[in-house]
This record gives C-alpha cells, structure tokens and sequence, in this order.
C-alpha cells in the first residue's frame, strides 16, 4: 500500500477527532486526506469539481467556530471590547489546547464586558452567550462534517 494512501487516510481519521476535540482544526485536516487520496487517482474517482466544492464546505466549516461566537457574543449586546476579548481568547485557546478554544472565548468575553461595564451579570450573559455560539458551531461542523464524508465517500466508492 502507498505510504500516501495511509497519510491520506491517517488524516481523515485525525480530522475526524478534532471535529470533536477543539485541538485541531478537524474539517480542513479531513479535506486535506481527501485532498491527497484524490490527488493519488489524479482526480479519476472525486472530480476536481467535487474537490473544489469540499475545499469550500471545509473553509466554511473553519470559520463557523469563530463566527458563530461572535455573532451570538454580539446579539447578547457585548461592547468592543467583548468581542476583542472572543477573539484573544480563542487564539489562547488554540495555543493551550483542549477545550481551550470554547474557554478562552468564554472567558475572554466575560473579561472583556466585565473590564467596561463592572458588571458581573452582564459580563456572565456575555460569557455564555458566547458558549452558546460554540455549541451552535459544533452542531453545524458536525453536520458540515458528515456532508463532506457522504459527498467525498459518494464520489470515490461509485
């Protein structure tokens, strides 16, 4: 068996977990094994159009997490420096690892509308509204995760 061919499918595995575990970014990994089990069959089996269309499903799967959060951070009326606090938080939280992504955001939101209101109840709706958006995120990566399984396994097994 091609060494490619186990890269390929080590990373579709790889990206699977990190749809689950916000270590990695699970969608765009996943791509990137169908990317190369295509490229393997110089694209005979999953067209270069159905690769394009999984590339776009997987860059939109990437961004939901940070927009997801914060959209919902700001419908929960969170001031600048709420959303600043999302966006630090999140890139801590990547550096850190685990559910640092989701705690970080979290935490970063309640920072950050606690340092302008002085407000713990407004700062904490802040906060979980943020989860909140996290939550929503994984529910719609997860479902962006098994259309591009579905298309991808359509494509290459038919």
């Amino acid at each position: 068996m091609d060494w490619l061919f186990i890269l390929a499918i080590i990373l579709i595995v790889i990206g699977i977990a990190g749809t689950f575990l916000p270590v990695l970014p699970g969608i765009p990994v996943v791509f990137l094994g169908m990317l190369t089990l295509a490229w393997l069959d110089q694209f005979q089996k999953v067209s270069m159009t159905t690769t394009v269309v999984l590339g776009l499903i997987a860059f939109f799967a990437f961004l939901v997490d940070f927009i997801l959060a914060l959209y919902t951070t700001k419908k929960a009326g969170a001031s600048k420096y709420a959303l600043w606090g999302v966006a630090i938080g999140s890139i801590v939280g990547i550096v850190l690892g685990g559910l640092g992504i989701f705690i970080g955001a979290i935490l970063g939101a309640l920072i950050g509308e606690f340092f302008v209101h002085r407000d713990l109840q407004k700062a904490t709706t802040v906060g979980l509204s943020t989860g909140f958006g996290f939550v929503i995120a994984f529910v719609v990566k997860l479902v962006l995760l098994l259309l591009i399984l579905a298309i991808f396994s359509y494509a290459y097994f038919s």
